[in-house]
């Protein structure tokens, strides 16, 4: 049975970056940009610094987007691979706080999926 479309806002934060993550059924293209639409109109996502997001579709292509957070989409792939998701996207919003995180905003990316999944 698909989950319905779940919000997790304020996370944690990481040197003042703040994290939220959303997710819920999806099973297109379409229907992904339509869900990251949807959610950014809440303005405080519309203003969030990135907006990355990973979905395997139900055919097993996965897609995904960086929003600027190099790398993150991917992140997100992985996990949702080791887990068997599919037709499921995840969306990890960061809002920057101001200091520069290098390797560790995977780890956040990580942290965020995985409090999504559990």
């Amino acid at each position: 049975m698909m989950k319905q479309v779940r919000v997790l806002e304020n996370i944690f934060t990481d040197r003042g970056s703040k994290y939220a993550v959303s997710g819920g059924p999806c099973t297109s293209a379409i229907e992904a940009k339509a869900f990251i639409k949807s959610l950014c109109r809440r303005k405080k996502f519309a203003k969030a610094t990135h907006n990355t997001w990973g979905l395997i579709l139900p055919d097993g292509t996965p897609i995904k987007a960086d929003d600027g957070e190099a790398g993150a989409g991917l992140v997100i792939i992985r996990m949702l691979e080791r887990e068997a998701r599919v037709g499921e996207i995840v969306v990890v919003t960061r809002w920057f706080g101001g200091v520069h995180l290098g390797g560790d905003r995977f780890r956040r990316v990580q942290d965020a999926v995985r409090v999504y999944l559990d």
